[in-house]
């Protein structure tokens, strides 16, 4: 019985635990969205967001082409103001 009960205890710690924090991040991440954020769809499709709603997000994928999408398939939000490279001079 001593090693059933901790094994249940070994599984908690490894797998339930951990996704459950996943999880928390997600919805986290997901509920501070906002305009002009740059974000990665979980089909790769990566575009700006124009308009947030409650369950759905607006997304630019090209200049004029927006698209609906469900908040829970952003996968990624990437920063809006990422460093340019060193060898690029702005004039």
């Amino acid at each position: 019985m001593l090693p059933l009960v901790g094994l249940v205890v070994l599984f908690y710690f490894l797998m339930i635990r951990p996704q459950q924090k996943r999880m928390k991040q997600h919805q986290a991440m997901v509920a501070n969205l906002k305009r002009n954020d740059t974000v990665v769809l979980n089909s790769g499709v990566i575009g700006k967001v124009v308009r947030v709603e409650e369950r759905e997000v607006g997304l630019e994928i090209a200049t004029g082409v927006t698209i609906k999408v469900v908040r829970g398939m952003i996968s990624e939000v990437r920063t809006r103001g990422e460093p340019a490279p060193a060898n690029d001079a702005k004039k």
